[in-house]
């Protein structure tokens, strides 16, 4: 399998698996000094406890980066005021509470016959197409896109624009200077919305952050917080579809048991999280103090990564991780991340794998691969370009 040897090593796939070069470095060392996307210097974590220690530590690992908007560079802390990501507790804690009520199970209960619709018009539409295919450009991509759109309340006239901005934000062949363009405009869009909002709030989860928390959230806040959710929402899920009808095509004894035992689907999606891992990694942290992992000694100030995929693929989580099992238990991976910074919507994107993979495959018994697909290279998510299949 062809990879760039440009990438980071955290960054780096041999087709399903993380590269060989950093399973050897979680068993020898668990941690290795590396660069970034953005050129620089990093510790990389690689064992699964170490991971958890780093994700959970938040007072020794901080999301606040030097340099970062939140430190206080000028206009920078308007475009990123409300990204959760960036910021530490107690502010992340304030923020994360005004969307936290929008994720329970009965919130979500409420959109799932919409989402139901939207798998099943888009089957539809690629059952009319003929007996062959493109999954991620037909279904893996507009699916959650439009679902996250139904939950936040985006105009439909809007989603178009959304979707090239999520596709640009992680793509890491822009230059810093497109990136930027891409943020200011999607800002610049979801600030007119917001706005919207405050005058008339809509149904969705724009509106209602208005209506019960409008008073303690500035407008650059739900901008922020809106736009993470467009991004974080979209990606990860769109990936997981793909990839994850793939390496069951792949595993037809995995395809034929789900098949045969659909009751199973809540276990084969938490084995094939953990074993697919989508996010390369968590955000980027910074030592506030002197720590040692795995017999290293991180300084205060220096940055440090957790490689999620390697973690996940870590002996002592479960045995035999490079296999795909998905009649194992469900275990305790990171594919969401850990401690205050897991994913808020990682339920929602249950959600849609748990509707949308049994729906798939029931609807297209004799699906299969038309051709090699190609893996993407240089996202922050791991992903496919494109999932040729027929049936």
């Amino acid at each position: 399998m062809q990879r760039s040897r440009e990438l980071p090593i955290h960054m780096q796939r041999n087709g399903f698996d993380p590269v060989p070069e950093l399973n050897a470095i979680r068993q020898r060392d668990g941690v290795v000094r590396s660069t970034s996307p953005f050129g620089l210097d990093t510790w990389v974590v690689t064992r699964y406890a170490d991971v958890r220690q780093v994700l959970s530590d938040w007072e020794s690992f901080s999301n606040v980066l030097p340099g970062s908007p939140e430190s206080g560079e000028g206009q920078a802390v308007m475009r990123s005021a409300g990204n959760v990501l960036v910021v530490d507790p107690p502010e992340h804690t304030r923020l994360r509470r005004t969307v936290a009520s929008e994720f329970t199970s009965r919130r979500l209960n409420r959109l799932e016959p919409r989402i139901t619709r939207i798998v099943n018009d888009h089957l539809d539409a690629l059952e009319r197409s003929g007996s062959s295919g493109d999954l991620v450009a037909s279904f893996s991509i507009p699916v959650p896109s439009l679902v996250i759109c139904e939950l936040l309340g985006v105009p439909f006239e809007d989603r178009e624009d959304f979707l090239r901005y999520t596709n640009g934000f992680l793509n890491t062949s822009f230059s810093a200077e497109e990136r930027m363009a891409l943020h200011a405009e999607s800002h610049a869009h979801l600030a007119r919305l917001a706005a919207r909002n405050r005058v008339d709030p809509g149904e969705g989860l724009l509106g209602r952050m208005v209506l019960e928390h409008g008073d303690e959230l500035s407008d650059a806040e739900i901008v922020g917080m809106v736009s993470l959710l467009l991004l974080v929402g979209h990606e990860t899920t769109s990936d997981m579809l793909s990839l994850g009808t793939f390496a069951l095509l792949r595993h037809p004894d995995q395809l034929d048991r789900l098949r045969r035992d659909p009751e199973i689907i809540d276990a084969a999606i938490e084995e094939l999280l953990r074993w697919l891992t989508i996010a390369h990694t968590s955000t980027t942290k910074v030592a506030t103090r002197q720590v040692e992992i795995a017999g290293h000694v991180i300084n205060s100030g220096d940055l440090v990564i957790c490689s999620l995929p390697a973690a996940n693929r870590d002996p002592v989580l479960v045995a035999r991780p490079d296999e795909l099992d998905i009649t194992r238990p469900p275990s305790r991976h990171v594919a969401f991340g850990h401690g205050p910074h897991h994913c808020i919507g990682a339920p929602l994107a249950r959600l849609q794998l748990r509707i949308a993979l049994p729906v798939l495959l029931s609807r297209f018994p004799s699906l299969k691969l038309a051709a090699e697909p190609e893996f993407r290279s240089g996202h922050l998510t791991h992903g496919l370009k494109s999932l040729p299949i027929a049936w």
